[in-house]
């Protein structure tokens, strides 16, 4: 890094973010749903009448509400009751599936997936979900997490005949079950399930029923929904939302439900462990009209940005957020310091990975295409700028440059999560540790290195107290990527850091 902002990946400006792998969905309804369906696609396919009763297009607006979570491929499979389809591709849902595409896949049970590549390579191989057809039946899974033991049940299973089509852990997963099926799903699904370390939260479908599991920790978020005449899984409860359902409740970690024609049943699974919610759903990767685990994700935010203000104030004009996750931050740490809000920065939401820079002029501009300042609002003042994190450092060192490109006689960084300072192992893409700035710079030194005026992080301590302040009830988080304390066991040793 160097105050210069230089860059070599065409893309780093816009992977300057950690990225959580994917987000899943599972409908069920009940056969009278299914039914009224059918009879409403005959009458006015045009019409797109089926969309309130379509298993597969809830199963859509859902995953289109979960698209933040990833926009590498999307896939849904459904089941009629005796067949499952499946229907997948590369992009974002809106790019995979057309109308026609919906309709076709009639069925009563759906689940689907989009997915932001960690554990494998963006390929059509690696979509999900993922189908298995075994003797006694097909078996879909679509899986929001990573698996810290893979390699070692890869090679398992491959010993034991298995071959395989992709590179995802998700295949694992799906094999490990479709291997004991014989024994019956439950007892697949709670073996398969005793095998795997890692974080997950699954959404596994038969062509009879709907099964929604997490991890023991909660790591990754699953949470129950009810909807006219059936019931949802969902990474994140904007999908239910999406779909006009009621939030029911979370899934417990350590929790599998079973979604049949008799309701819904729920049973644990191993010994009980502490909840510990990846705290970055917070900071950064849920949508902020979501509710994980009892804590509203924007409340969060707005008291983390309190905590920021209490513990980091400093003179100035104006308070502006880095959109979208920097905003409700902002938000409250204007509150708190008593210091105007507002809109000064913007986003150009329409630049993605296809986005191409030739030279590298360009690729270093890009953060310049993607954020612009609002120059009526920054102009000759003092300006507090609100980030959620800070990865590499390239967009921050952008962004004091398009502040000050507007006029801003003074930029104050302020970062509503610690210093991100250890990898995820748990279905976060961070880069490794060399690659993260706060692991090989101070404080003082990504301060000069970005070009602002000062910085500061949140603390430890300050982002768990905003957590706590929503629901002391619903307390407890892995916050490994800034301690280096995991709550299970994973590769290698981090300068010595406790494996807890």
């Amino acid at each position: 890094m160097n105050g210069g902002c230089e860059f070599d990946n065409p893309f780093e400006a816009e992977e300057d973010k950690l990225r959580d792998e994917c987000g899943v969905v599972g409908v069920y309804l009940n056969q009278a749903a299914e039914d009224k369906a059918e009879k409403s696609s005959e009458k006015d396919y045009q019409a797109y009448s089926a969309s309130d009763f379509n298993a597969a297009t809830k199963c859509y607006f859902g995953l289109y509400s979960l698209q933040h979570r990833g926009q590498d491929s999307a896939g849904i499979v459904v089941s009629d009751g005796s067949e499952l389809k499946i229907h997948k591709g590369m992009g974002p849902v809106s790019d995979v599936f057309t109308k026609e595409d919906l309709l076709k896949l009639n069925g009563h049970i759906a689940c689907g997936h989009v997915r932001y590549a960690t554990a494998g390579s963006s390929s059509i191989e690696n979509a999900q979900p993922m189908l298995q057809k075994t003797k006694l039946g097909g078996i879909a899974l679509a899986h929001n997490g990573q698996l810290v033991n893979y390699e070692q049940l890869h090679e398992m299973l491959e010993d034991g005949g298995s071959t395989f089509s992709s590179t995802s852990d998700t295949e694992v997963i799906v094999k490990l079950i479709a291997k004991s099926y014989k024994k019956g799903l439950e007892r697949a699904l709670t073996d398969t399930i005793q095998m795997i370390k890692g974080s997950f939260a699954l959404v596994v479908m038969t062509e009879k029923c709907l099964i929604g599991a997490r991890d023991p920790n909660g790591i990754r978020p699953l949470c129950l929904g009810k909807v006219e005449g059936g019931w949802i899984l969902a990474s994140e409860s904007c999908a239910i939302d999406a779909v006009n359902g009621s939030f029911v409740r979370d899934i417990e970690p350590g929790e599998i439900v079973v979604i049949n024609e008799e309701g819904v049943l729920s049973f644990a699974f191993g010994e009980h462990t502490s909840k510990r919610t990846c705290i970055f759903e917070y900071v950064y990767f849920a949508r902020p009209d979501s509710e994980i685990d009892g804590i509203p994700v924007t409340l969060a935010r707005e008291k983390m940005g309190a905590a920021l203000a209490k513990e980091s104030g400093v003179p100035a004009d104006v308070v502006i957020g880095v959109p979208d996750s920097g905003i409700g931050a902002a938000q409250g740490y204007a509150k708190e310091s008593g210091i105007p809000y507002a809109s000064g920065i913007i986003k150009n939401k329409y630049i993605g990975r296809s986005f191409i820079a030739p030279t590298q002029k360009e690729r270093e501009n890009m953060v310049f295409v993607k954020l612009n300042a609002v120059k009526s609002v920054v102009n000759g003042k003092r300006v507090v700028v609100i980030d959620d994190s800070i990865v590499r450092g390239t967009t921050s060192c952008r962004l004091v440059q398009i502040l000050r490109r507007a006029g801003a006689s003074e930029v104050h960084f302020r970062i509503s999560s610690p210093p991100v300072k250890f990898p995820c192992y748990f279905g976060i893409n961070t880069p490794s540790r060399s690659e993260l700035i706060s692991s090989t710079h101070s404080e003082e030194e990504i301060c000069k290195e970005i070009g602002a005026d000062s910085l500061a992080f949140i603390s430890a301590e300050g982002m768990l107290e905003a957590c706590r302040e929503c629901n002391p009830e619903k307390y407890g988080f892995c916050k490994g990527c800034f301690t280096g304390e995991y709550p299970i066991s994973v590769p290698g040793e981090l300068n010595g850091k406790k494996m807890i």
